[in-house]
């Protein structure tokens, strides 16, 4: 696997700069109040059916959440774009005896308070319209390996156009509990029931 680099530096400006190309490509970008627990490392599962995905996760970690940002990615597409491992990102492969390595590394890093871990537990891109967000069991490993207290975060981003050309974000965020204090079973049914909720809420959302 490959681990992270993160360079402080680096990532502070990354996120500045990330902002700024955001306000360019969307209206908005719309994230519902949210305050993690103090003294909680956050693993943030998101839905995943974008090239911004992400990104958007950088952008909630920085600006909303206030925890380091870190991301796991497959391990082919991090290879392409190396410069996202100064910003957090180290590698999973799935399809190798390397992935409990990874799964091990992500734990550890939520053993601090500090940290951040993005993971998209569907495993795969899948259009935001899908009504099931599929866990990987892989999810179950990891949440195991983690000793220090830790809030799961589910995060589903929805997109819609209303009167704009560009699209606007919209962030429903979910605290699903406490790693350690639900099963693998109960967090999938929340993560799913909280899923069907934001897909109505989407429904009334201002514009």
């Amino acid at each position: 696997m490959i681990p992270a680099r993160r360079v402080t530096l680096f990532s502070n400006w990354f996120a500045r700069y990330m902002r700024f190309r955001m306000r360019s490509y969307f209206n908005r970008l719309v994230v519902t109040p949210f305050k993690p627990k103090d003294g909680h490392s956050v693993l943030l599962l998101c839905n995943h059916f974008s090239w911004w995905d992400g990104l958007w996760g950088n952008y909630l970690a920085y600006w909303h959440l206030d925890r380091k940002l870190y991301i796991m990615m497959q391990e082919d597409h991090l290879r392409k774009r190396m410069l996202l491992n100064l910003f957090g990102g180290f590698s999973i492969d799935r399809t190798s005896r390397e992935m409990i390595k990874s799964l091990q590394y992500a734990a550890n890093l939520l053993n601090d308070s500090e940290n951040l871990v993005v993971v998209f537990p569907q495993g795969q891109l899948i259009s935001n319209h899908t009504t099931e967000i599929a866990v990987e069991k892989g999810i179950e490993r990891l949440i195991k390996n983690i000793k220090g207290p830790c809030q799961i975060v589910y995060s589903c981003a929805l997109i819609d156009y209303f009167e704009s050309l560009k699209p606007s974000v919209f962030f429903h965020l979910y605290d699903c509990g406490l790693a350690g204090e639900l099963s693998f079973d109960e967090l999938t049914a929340k993560i799913n029931a909280f899923h069907h909720q934001a897909l109505k809420d989407q429904i009334n959302v201002a514009h």
